[in-house]
């Protein structure tokens, strides 16, 4: 194969790489150092990793098999390190097979930007040959540049009105290697033009598809399904992998239930029994950004805070007047007085019949301070704690699913609210499941970040507006203008 520099000691290098051609198990191996610096606790791959280079190589070094597609699907609960086993395979099907092509993509572009591609790079870097690579954002390339428009990996965004990158993959006497990551995701148009494309005689070609089984349908539930004779399937429980954090999973597992979709998707690397899923549907979110609500003048007004907690977090201010929502403020870097002060203007300006507040983490202190400057009396409030006992126990895990599902159905019915992309992506980004007792269950903040989304701060504004009941206005001679019901 060819080299970066004529010399001996990296042709040496360059003869002992090509005997690993079919070898993915001695490549990884021999590339990295384990032992070393940040591998230092690991002595190689993990032992689920072994097995997939393992079935890799069995199924190059058969004639038999050679030069037809090795499909090979991995379900999978959290952090068993599917994009180290990406790396580690893309940089040995590169290394071991001049002018391979590799496609890589993953189910959200964030996804691909924020997890996949700077673990493939961190991975590539360690190899013994990572100067044989140029390593950009979008691409890692042979250096050569007489090589490299061939000798490459891509990092694809998918779409289903745009599949020519995976409709063009051939390559023929030569190797194709395509990677899913968070293959769920991945819309099933996607999967029929890649299936398609891999027709090459006398190739190399290898299809991974990795991924948490968020879906019960589509095509990488079928993987292993209708068409499980045609892949080698794997699911991997979390707990059972060295190197994971099995405190954190002892957590979600006491947080979830045992035999809960949240569980069996997360943890146990098992397809859910109902379907997690994204639990506002984007059409409708479409629709209510364009609404125009009309007769809430005279109906309740009701502000509502969703603190931040964390550095990347904002803390968001609005109201909600019948069907027409607004939002009045989003705020970064500021204490909980700070935050407090910001509030209370609000409260001033907009004169609500109800304010709710997020009473957890260091919302508590935005609330006390309230309190102390007297407006807890001046306007009625009251806090939200999202893990509390929902109003109705038999439908809703706790009190932040059932203030989303209040939301969901006001959504649904239509209501106007900003015509604003980051309130979008808050309502379309939360999936959900459920738990064993078939309570509607949200995902929490943490396990969206850990799929590259962001928390859903001003989804969390919105839905709290759901937390209080404020009743109409009753004549005056029969009593108080307006009574209040608090179900934080």
């Amino acid at each position: 194969m060819s080299t970066v520099e004529v010399n001996p000691i990296q042709i040496q290098l360059a003869e002992e790489i090509a005997q690993f051609t079919h070898d993915p198990s001695g490549f990884a191996l021999f590339a990295y150092p384990w032992g070393e610096g940040d591998l230092a606790d690991s002595a190689g791959p993990r032992e689920w990793q072994a097995e997939i280079n393992k079935i890799i190589g069995q199924h190059l070094q058969n004639p038999a098999t050679r030069y037809q597609p090795c499909c090979i699907a991995v379900a999978s609960g959290h952090g068993i390190g599917k994009s180290a086993e990406i790396a580690m395979l893309m940089n040995w099907a590169m290394s071991t097979c001049e002018n391979t092509k590799v496609v890589i993509t993953a189910g959200t572009g964030t996804q691909l930007a924020t997890k996949t591609v700077p673990e493939v790079q961190k991975w590539t870097r360690r190899a013994i040959n990572a100067f044989w690579w140029d390593i950009n954002a979008t691409s890692i390339r042979y250096k050569s540049e007489k090589l490299q428009a061939n000798w490459r990996a891509d990092f694809i965004t998918w779409s289903e009105y745009n599949t020519e990158a995976f409709a063009g993959l051939h390559n023929k006497g030569k190797r194709i290697l395509v990677i899913y990551d968070e293959s769920s995701a991945i819309a099933d148009k996607v999967y029929e033009v890649t299936k398609g494309a891999l027709t090459d005689e006398e190739t190399e070609i290898i299809w991974l598809a990795f991924g948490n089984p968020t879906q019960n349908t589509g095509a990488f539930r079928e993987c292993f399904g209708k068409f499980k004779h045609r892949w080698y399937t794997y699911q991997i429980d979390s707990r059972t992998v060295e190197g994971t954090n099995k405190e954190q999973i002892a957590k979600d597992i006491e947080d979830y239930g045992e035999d809960s979709d949240f569980v069996r998707v997360r943890v146990k690397g098992e397809f859910p029994r109902a379907g997690s899923t994204q639990f506002i549907p984007s059409d409708i979110v479409a629709i209510c950004r364009k609404h125009k609500a009309v007769g809430f003048d005279h109906l309740p007004k009701v502000l509502s805070v969703d603190v931040a907690r964390f550095g990347d977090d904002q803390t968001v201010i609005g109201t909600r007047q019948g069907r027409k929502a607004r939002i009045t403020s989003k705020l970064r870097g500021l204490d909980t007085v700070q935050v407090a002060e910001r509030v209370i203007e609000q409260m001033d300006i907009e004169r609500p019949d109800a304010t709710v507040i997020d009473g957890d983490g260091i919302g508590a202190g935005v609330i006390d301070h309230i309190n102390h400057r007297g407006y807890g009396r001046k306007y009625p409030l009251f806090e939200f704690h999202g893990g509390a006992t929902p109003r109705d126990p038999q439908m809703y895990f706790n009190r932040r699913a059932e203030v989303w599902g209040l939301m969901r159905d006001a959504l649904k019915d239509t209501m106007e609210i900003p015509d604003d992309p980051e309130l979008d992506a808050d309502l379309t980004g939360p999936q959900y499941g459920f738990s064993a007792k078939q309570q509607i269950q949200l995902e929490k903040k943490e396990d969206m970040k850990k799929r590259g989304l962001s928390s859903p701060d001003c989804g969390d504004w919105l839905a709290m507006t759901f937390g209080v009941t404020v009743a109409p206005p009753k004549p005056k001679s029969t009593g108080p203008r307006k009574t209040y019901t608090a179900w934080s």
